[in-house]
């Protein structure tokens, strides 16, 4: 039987809904799990988040990808300055630590999670990355060059061309939409579980190769 993977979309803090989530998906007990990044900042439990993905790390065969969240939040601790941080929803992460001024309570263990997160999961078919891949290189050669590793972090210029030159399909998070993007050689799975916005507010995963997918509405979001 051919590997199955699931991929998950954005949590950004959203507990409640990542563990209703993961209610539907881990009954798949054999699949790999890749989460594709941005668990914490703007939703009101980021603390919670990471604990809970800390957990399931010991129960199913995870990949957690790296988000630009993440890494605005590592930049911000290894430099002490948070300002870039803060006002990209760091704010709400360092509330669900204790303290909105004290970045030094984020725990060890929270903190080594967050460092040992991927860029990127590569596979025979798929491509996984929290934000894409640059349209007009292939999947391997951006993998070779240091100044792309960004892209994986930040980009979105491949939502705006008709043809890339990827060998596989990428999946991604990063770039909110109502509905996952499905277009050839691309698969977009951040739908807003965060937004409290019409067509927004859900948190999405697929499984592949079938393109299945899953869907839960938020339940963090403010009534």
């Amino acid at each position: 039987m051919k590997l199955q993977y699931i991929a998950i979309g954005d949590i950004h803090g959203c507990l409640k809904s990542i563990e209703q989530l993961w209610k539907k998906i881990s009954v798949y007990r054999d699949a790999k799990f890749i989460f594709v990044g941005d668990y914490i900042d703007r939703g009101p439990n980021s603390k919670g988040v990471i604990d809970f993905l800390i957990k399931i790390q010991t129960e199913r065969d995870c990949i957690f990808l790296r988000g630009n969240h993440e890494q605005m939040l590592l930049d911000a601790y290894d430099h002490q300055s948070m300002d870039h941080w803060i006002r990209n929803g760091g704010d709400t992460t360092l509330s669900s630590y204790g303290s909105v001024m004290n970045i030094n309570n984020i725990p060890e263990d929270h903190l080594s999670f967050i460092r040992n997160t991927e860029l990127y999961f590569d596979t025979k078919d798929y491509f996984f990355s929290h934000a894409g891949a640059p349209p007009n290189m292939t999947i391997e050669n951006s993998k070779k060059s240091s100044q792309m590793q960004d892209y994986f972090l930040w980009g979105r210029e491949h939502l705006n061309v008709l043809e890339t030159s990827w060998e596989k399909t990428v999946v991604f998070g990063h770039t909110p939409r109502a509905f996952p993007i499905r277009r050839p050689g691309m698969l977009g799975i951040d739908t807003g579980c965060v937004y409290n916005e019409i067509g927004f507010g859900k948190l999405t995963a697929v499984i592949l190769p079938n393109e299945k997918f899953i869907e839960q509405k938020s339940l963090d979001l403010e009534s």
